[in-house]
C-alpha cells in the first residue's frame, strides 16, 4: 500500500506563510505507526492558549497537568517578548511615558506568573504527601481601572536596525 500525502497553502505568500509539517505530518506519523504495530505518540501539549483551556478540562493526569502548566509558563514568556516589544516601540515613537510605564508592570507581572507557574507545575505531578481538604475558593473581585505601575530598574532601549 502506498500513501501520498501532499497539502497545499492556506494563506497567500503575502502573509509569509511558510508551512513546516502541521496537521499533515501528524496523520502521516499517526498512520505510519498504525501500519506497522509502532507506539503511537501521545497527543502534544497544545501551544494556543483556547487550546491549552481545553486540555485543562481533559488532562487525565498528573504530568499532563504539569506538563499544561510549564506550556503556559513558556507561552507567558512569549507574551512578555510581546510586551516589551511594544514598550520599546512606545519609547520610540514618543508615546506618553504611563503608556511605556504600564507596559513595564505588564511585562514585569506576567514574567513573575511564568516564574511562579514553572515553581508550583510539578507539585501536580507528586501527589501530596498528607490529604488536604480544599477549602472555599475567594471570590473573584472585579477590576477597577489601570494598575498603578510599579517602578521596576529597565535596561535603556536601544534600537536595533
Amino acid at each position: 500500500m502506498i500513501v501520498s500525502f501532499s497539502a497545499r497553502n492556506q494563506a497567500p505568500i503575502e502573509f509569509r506563510h511558510r508551512g513546516r509539517g502541521g496537521p499533515v505530518t501528524g496523520v502521516a506519523q499517526e498512520l505510519h505507526a498504525h501500519l506497522f504495530g509502532l507506539p503511537e505518540d501521545e497527543a502534544p501539549i497544545p501551544t494556543a492558549l483556547d487550546a491549552l483551556l481545553q486540555a485543562t478540562d481533559t488532562a487525565a493526569s498528573p504530568e499532563e497537568r504539569t506538563a499544561i502548566l510549564h506550556q503556559l509558563a513558556d507561552q507567558l514568556r512569549n507574551a512578555t517578548e510581546i510586551i516589551q516589544r511594544h514598550q520599546y516601540e512606545a519609547q520610540w515613537d514618543r508615546l506618553p511615558d504611563d503608556v511605556a510605564a504600564q507596559l513595564r508592570h505588564a511585562h514585569d507581572q506576567t514574567r513573575q506568573v511564568a516564574e511562579a507557574l514553572d515553581r508550583v507545575a510539578p507539585a501536580f505531578s507528586s501527589p501530596p504527601t498528607t490529604a488536604i481538604t480544599p477549602g472555599p475558593r475567594p471570590p473573584l473581585e472585579p477590576h477597577d481601572g489601570p494598575v498603578a505601575p510599579t517602578a521596576s530598574p529597565m535596561p535603556t532601549a536601544v534600537r536595533r536596525r
